[in-house]
């Protein structure tokens, strides 16, 4: 399970937002990101890389998988874990008691 982010969701678009705003002045996209990073005390240029990619692709100028199929996926993938774990048990308790129906029974 991924761990929760340590960047709260409206520091993360501040720092989407300053990226596209101060971006004319610098001489590359990733130098204006190096900035803003730094401004706001972002651990890495990188991280908020990833959160300006991830926001051109729920944007639609980028393709990828957008935040809301993302989270659909990962539910999904949840919902299948645990039917599969439930579809486990009911076989496992349909072959004993089909093991129990089978066995010859002595009346006393």
């Amino acid at each position: 399970m991924a761990r929760p982010s340590q960047y709260p969701l409206e520091l993360r678009r501040r720092a989407v937002r300053m990226v596209a705003e101060v971006r004319p002045q610098y001489d590359t996209e990733w130098a204006a990101m190096k900035a803003v990073a730094q401004k706001l005390g972002i651990g890495t240029t990188e991280t908020l890389r990833k959160w300006v990619r991830q926001d051109q692709i729920d944007a639609g100028a980028r393709p990828g998988m957008t935040s809301e199929e993302s989270a659909e996926l990962k539910r999904l993938k949840k919902e299948n874990a645990e039917l599969k774990r439930a579809n486990d048990i009911l076989k496992a308790a349909a072959s004993f008691f089909a093991a129990e129906l089978d066995r010859p029974h002595t009346r006393s």
